[in-house]
């Protein structure tokens, strides 16, 4: 079996995006630029859009679209990624993205009568998008899949691991299992904490992690929602950051990195041992503004892909700005095709 160097682990979904979706938010009780789970009566708003708008389906998962993003940035067949899918069309759909991308897809399949793919309605309006996420067969990962031959073939290969923190609300046991392998044998290991909700509703998952966790990344609603679920009394960004960094790490060769994102303002990252560092973001154009779906994940799989190619921090969040924008002037998370150079 090939060496693949990254590998993401995370939840397979396909994306239903619309746009001009004002009327869906305010029926579906969703706001407009977040993540959620749906329950109750959201999960009817999968029927509705595909009723009564114009739909467009782009593979999606948030560490899916990071791999993916990452292997823009890598030498070819360097990605591989692990989630749970249906026996269905649509995670037909996923693999055969991915294929196109260069990304490996190594999933858990739910067989027929069980759970279908998962599915997120992105709800687009202005430059704002709202995630809905019904995980389906996603959430039906089991750790036993990360002891399947070829599997942990991949994983002793790899050096590289990322973990979208949607994850979390299901697959804490796959994820630690993952997770300390890396710190054990030394090996990079990320997470993003993906959405505001995670470090509100699953504070005690995100903290068994934390200590396993090489490069943290998120945007500036996650960091508050991570401080203000520990009583930090601060919205103020930098200083998150930096608390973030010197929490407790078990693998103490190699200080931890976060890496907080501020949409179009600038990005922070900040270590132990140093005063938090700002990276500006260049602007782009109102009309070149298409889509900000994974924009965020965008950014982190191109960082991740230039860090493991031993590139400096300052090289990495110039990649990671650059695909990140790539991505905004596209649909979806998308990535212009033939690839563009980004590391010089």
């Amino acid at each position: 079996m090939a060496s693949y160097s990254f590998v993401a682990m995370g939840n397979p979904l396909l994306d239903i995006q619309v746009r001009n979706g004002e009327a869906l938010l305010q029926k579906y009780e969703l706001k407009a630029n977040d993540a959620i789970l749906v329950e109750g009566k959201q999960k009817e708003i999968y029927d509705d859009i595909k009723t009564n708008y114009d739909v467009v389906y782009v593979a999606g998962g948030a560490a899916q679209n990071a791999a993916r993003a990452a292997q823009y940035v890598l030498p070819d067949n360097s990605t591989a990624y692990l989630g749970a899918v249906g026996e269905d069309d649509l995670a037909d759909q996923l693999r055969a993205a991915n294929d196109k991308e260069g990304l490996k897809s190594f999933y858990q399949v739910i067989p027929k009568g069980g759970e279908p793919t998962g599915a997120c309605a992105v709800v687009i309006t202005g430059h704002n998008r709202s995630l809905a996420t019904l995980l389906g067969a996603a959430e039906k990962f089991t750790p036993s899949h990360l002891e399947e031959s070829n599997v942990k073939q991949l994983i002793e290969g790899a050096k590289f691991f990322y973990l979208g923190g949607f994850f979390l609300t299901h697959g804490i046991e796959s994820a630690t299992k993952l997770a300390s392998y890396a710190s054990e044998h030394n090996k990079m290991f990320a997470m993003n904490l993906s959405a505001p909700f995670i470090p509100q509703f699953f504070k005690s998952q995100v903290d068994t992690m934390l200590p396993l966790v090489d490069v943290l990344f998120g945007n500036e609603s996650e960091a508050e929602a991570y401080a203000a679920s520990h009583d930090w009394n601060t919205k103020d960004i930098a200083e998150i950051a930096s608390k973030l960094a010197a929490l407790p790490k078990k693998n103490t060769a190699s200080p931890r990195l976060v890496v907080i994102t501020q949409g179009a303002s600038s990005t922070i990252v900040a270590t132990p041992d140093a005063e938090p560092k700002v990276f500006p973001v260049t602007p782009m154009k109102d009309e070149d503004i298409v889509d900000t779906n994974g924009a965020g994940d965008a950014f982190a799989g191109a960082f991740c892909g230039a860090l493991l190619q031993g590139k400096d921090i300052d090289t990495c969040v110039d990649v990671a700005h650059q695909l990140g924008q790539i991505c905004v002037a596209s649909s979806g998370p998308t990535f212009k095709w033939p690839k563009v150079q980004l590391i010089k």
